[in-house]
């Protein structure tokens, strides 16, 4: 990964995965951030941010050299699988707890009370752009089972206590308690 900022964006150069295609206009998950392919060229594409997207999530810190998950955008006649994933942060969450449960871990991250009615227990949510299930939910956090293969094929396996995440509550959360509340 390389960066650079020009005129109040940040543009990120990320390298391709092997057997990845990409082209102009394409949107591509980049921590759970939706992005849009600005570029290809080299092995690499790059995606712009702008102030908006710097302030609501991690992408301002992308550093070079940094570990993302990237995910290309579901067609609509692909299989849906795991759950509706929008690539629209809701918040920076914190980590705030990381406990090792025989072959997983189990991660606790904060974030403002005022999501907590958009995540329940055993419900969707969406850490890094990794689709998860929750564990438990606090007055302002909520916790994550992680299982090995997502420990070792995210970055939320090398993620330690006071990290920052992109966190997206469930999308059906958000309509049904938008709807309840008119």
């Amino acid at each position: 990964m390389g960066v650079s900022h020009e005129n109040g964006s940040f543009f990120v150069f990320i390298e391709l995965p092997k057997g990845w295609k990409m082209k102009l206009g394409d949107s591509v998950s980049v921590n759970g951030v939706c992005s849009t392919v600005r570029s290809v060229k080299n092995g690499k594409f790059e995606v712009e941010y702008m102030p908006e997207t710097l302030d609501k999530t991690t992408a301002g810190a992308f550093k070079k050299g940094a570990i993302v998950n990237l995910e290309k955008s579901l067609k609509m006649s692909d299989l849906l699988d795991g759950h509706i994933v929008q690539g629209h942060v809701d918040c920076i969450g914190k980590v705030i707890g990381i406990k090792d449960v025989g072959e997983s871990v189990v991660m606790k991250i904060g974030v403002p009370g005022k999501l907590i009615k958009f995540i329940a227990p055993k419900g969707s949510i969406t850490v890094d752009g990794v689709s998860l299930t929750v564990v438990d939910t606090g007055k302002d956090w909520f916790s994550v089972s992680l299982v090995s293969y997502t420990l070792e094929n995210t970055n939320l396996g090398v993620m330690k206590v006071g990290g920052m995440v992109n966190v997206e509550t469930d999308v059906l959360a958000k309509y049904i308690v938008n709807y309840l509340n008119q």
